[in-house]
């Protein structure tokens, strides 16, 4: 059922719980735009240093945080100018706006996006989905955000936000293998933000005007391009199942020749199974791009600077491009979605829970937003302050939330929740003997701990 949908429980726990909030709601909101609040931004950043470290792990790869503003005339030598638009319609009735290769997938007629190569196939028979009325002829709508710069709003001063941040490693691609000594192949990693004036949004976090991208553009020779896009895929693919991704979610899905973008001579996309994705299921995640040398050659002839490089041959080439790029939101929306268990019945001993259905967020140790809970049994100040002593002593190495309002059973499932594998518990006899309870978010077993172990006790279970 529609009510049923896994995306519209997570929407509502990532707002009740303070992961995600629609931005300038007290405004209205602003349409497609999203805050991370104070557990969304932990999720965010754990899931961009996984990435990252995962990244620069590599002897071959350095990183790069270029800025989000740039030389207007990158965006004319990489073709974003002239190309990057979607086809767009109107209803003539209710003035609804929509992309018209969307509304024709939607309406199963086969179109695919084409990077703006050409108008959709014939829609004589294509209607506004919502009231039936008679469309507008197409036309291409450019995505990029214009502004300007300096004090007179004219032509000579416009410029762009970015639409992707893979631009800003290309013109830095001979600024970092000189700083770096690098030598061919290597890659340079980027996290950042891009902004694109969608025509349609949807789908909560999924597709965005103002969004994070994850990408690293791998340079190489030309002489073994399959072979190293074969390994990315591989290498990207079992990184979402490292992170707790379930496989069956989890898809390879190749571009059909008709379907390639004009640089591109082979793609594939990393899907997984988003509940709002329609029939199959499927939509991307992450895509890895044999881009060839178009991107450097076009730099090369736009700017006048040589990109072309000479091996130990003297064969003077233009490095070729493997790139993955992946959206930090989608994969936060993909490890939200595939960690939500609801549990009927509860699994609570405590009395009160029993009839009751239990959310639990089976985020992986590296991403969850609080990594453990520091709860005293109760709020009598000899129990507090020992509590409290032992947040100062962990505080340093993990994110901690301190909690003693409501029943212990109550506690527990507010951290199930929002994904805290471990809750520490002060209890009477902690006074005593100074161990505490140390409860494991999915298997609930608990066991005592002495007080002066657990630093150790903590580095080990967050190190498996």
């Amino acid at each position: 059922m529609e009510k049923d949908r896994k995306i519209d429980k997570v929407v509502n726990l990532a707002k009740r719980r303070g992961f995600i909030f629609p931005s300038s709601e007290i405004y209205g909101g602003l349409n497609s735009i999203y805050d991370y609040g104070p557990l969304g931004v932990e999720l965010k950043n754990n899931l961009k240093k996984a990435w990252w470290d995962f990244m620069l792990a590599r002897p071959d790869i350095v990183g790069l945080d270029s800025a989000i503003l740039a030389h207007p005339q990158i965006w004319e030598a990489s073709g974003h100018l002239e190309g990057f638009s979607d086809p767009l319609v109107d209803c003539k009735k209710c003035k609804s706006r929509f992309r018209a290769d969307h509304l024709l997938a939607v309406q199963k007629k086969g179109i695919k996006p084409d990077f703006g190569k050409s108008k959709p196939k014939d829609k004589k028979k294509i209607s506004c989905p919502s009231c039936g009325g008679e469309l507008t002829e197409v036309r291409q709508f450019n995505l990029m955000f214009k502004t300007f710069m300096g004090p007179v709003e004219d032509s000579a001063g416009q410029i762009y936000l970015r639409p992707e941040t893979a631009q800003g490693i290309y013109v830095n691609f001979l600024n970092s293998k000189e700083a770096m000594r690098l030598k061919i192949p290597f890659g340079i990693a980027q996290i950042g933000k891009a902004f694109r004036n969608e025509i349609t949004t949807e789908n909560f976090i999924f597709r965005m005007r103002e969004f994070e991208q994850m990408e690293m553009q791998y340079f190489v020779d030309g002489q073994n391009n399959k072979q190293i896009f074969e390994n990315f895929k591989k290498l990207r693919y079992d990184w979402y199942l490292s992170l707790g991704i379930d496989k069956e979610n989890l898809r390879f899905r190749d571009h059909a020749k008709d379907e390639l973008a004009h640089y591109a001579s082979q793609a594939t996309d990393i899907e997984y199974k988003f509940d709002f994705a329609g029939d199959g299921g499927f939509k991307e995640l992450e895509g890895i791009h044999d881009r060839g040398d178009w991107d450097l050659s076009r730099h090369q002839k736009f700017s006048g600077q040589k990109m072309s490089l000479t091996d130990d041959q003297g064969r003077e080439f233009v490095p070729q491009i493997i790139e993955t790029s992946g959206g930090v939101d989608r994969a936060a929306l993909a490890f939200l979605l595939d960690a939500y268990t609801e549990i009927e019945g509860g699994r609570s001993t405590t009395t009160e829970s029993k009839k009751e259905k239990e959310v639990v967020l089976r985020l992986d140790k590296r991403l969850a937003p609080i990594k453990i809970a520091i709860l005293p049994l109760s709020k009598k100040e000899n129990l507090t302050a020992k509590a409290r002593q032992i947040y100062q002593l962990l505080s340093a190495a993990y994110r901690l939330q301190y909690d003693e309002t409501g029943s212990i059973g109550k506690r527990y499932r507010r951290q199930d929740e929002i994904g805290t594998p471990y809750c520490l518990t002060v209890d009477f006899d902690s006074l005593e003997d100074n161990q505490v309870t140390i409860r494991d978010r999915d298997s609930m077993a608990q066991e005592r701990v002495s007080s002066n172990e657990l630093k150790a006790y903590f580095q080990e279970k967050f190190s498996l």
